[in-house]
């Protein structure tokens, strides 16, 4: 495994992480959630990345059983807040956003559920435009202070919001966002046009989910009319497929999937390379239902592939890449 830092600051990540967004604590049985978490941990992955509303607090709760007799100064562990936590039958006003209390108080169940005493990485998981931005980093900073974090970072978050919230750090003298969590693979590559130049001038680093397209780049589909019946396009994750799912673009897929074939390499792994190409780029997040998907993610961050094999891995998928 290889490591990057967080930007400019000097925490180092593995370039694959796992995380836990549709899997754990919802699709994948416990019991398998964690033995994917523990092949992670035994290949040298030290990054784990959750939310409090994934599975309503669940995914934490499992991904705390997991780490529950690791060295805890051993890995990096991120989790997330904005999203409402009550009862949707009976939601709360102040469950939801980025203000003081709702980041105090998720923080607080975060850390119960995870079993541990703080938070490696405490991420925004959007942009709260109902919040004023100086009272969401100093609660972040207060947070900090207290022992509860030790960095904070942003989640989707646009190039001008991150800018904003560095500057208005510094201005105070709060701890500064390290991170942003945009969307990325070879199929959405929007965050190139803003959003990874301002992290790069602003000294944040990306950890980027989604490297493979909602598993599009895993090469499992070969036709829009023939999905595996276990697989996400399958079930419910679906939904979150629908920009990918068509004829064009696996029609795409199976031309990059002949260039990862030719040199010699499973195509999700080429896809994991051609993100980590990026030097913005600290940690591609991966999910693993079973533990040999963590052994075939993981061996992508030991690949060394000429330039010319990545050059034609972005020509057969442009063309069909958002950007």
């Amino acid at each position: 495994m290889r490591y990057r830092t967080l930007g400019r600051w000097g925490v180092q990540v593995s370039e694959i992480g796992l995380g836990s967004w549709l899997t754990y604590g919802g699709t994948v049985e416990e019991d398998a959630a964690i033995a994917c978490m523990h092949r992670a941990y035994e290949q040298g992955v030290n990054f784990f990345d959750t939310a409090n509303v994934y599975e309503r607090g669940r995914s934490e709760e499992v991904v705390g059983k997991a780490i529950a007799g690791w060295p805890r100064d051993a890995i990096v562990l991120a989790t997330k807040v904005y999203g409402p936590m009550s009862p949707p039958d009976q939601p709360w006003p102040n469950d939801r956003g980025l203000s003081r209390k709702h980041v105090h108080e998720q923080c607080e169940a975060s850390l119960r559920r995870l079993g541990t005493d703080r938070i490696d990485l405490y991420q925004c998981h959007r942009y709260d435009t109902a919040t004023p931005l100086e009272e969401t980093c100093r609660a972040m900073d207060d947070l900090v202070s207290a022992g509860k974090i030790v960095y904070w970072g942003v989640s989707e978050w646009s190039a001008d919001q991150i800018s904003h919230a560095v500057s208005l750090c510094r201005a105070h003298g709060w701890a500064e966002p390290v991170s942003s969590q945009p969307q990325y693979s070879a199929l959405w590559r929007e965050p190139e046009q803003r959003v990874l130049p301002t992290c790069a001038d602003r000294g944040l680093g990306n950890v980027v989910w989604s490297p493979l397209a909602m598993g599009i780049l895993t090469g499992k589909y070969r036709s829009v009319e023939d999905v595996p019946p276990d697989s996400r396009a399958a079930g419910e994750g679906v939904a979150f497929m629908q920009r990918y799912f068509t004829q064009e673009v696996l029609d795409a897929v199976a031309e990059a999937r002949a260039v990862a074939e030719e040199a010699g390499v499973e195509l999700a792994q080429l896809a994991l390379r051609w993100v980590l190409r990026r030097p913005e780029v600290s940690s591609a997040i991966v999910g693993a239902t079973k533990p040999h998907h963590v052994d075939a993610n993981v061996a992508a961050a030991d690949l060394d592939l000429d330039a010319e094999v990545l050059d034609r891995f972005d020509a057969a998928l442009a063309g069909v890449a958002a950007s």
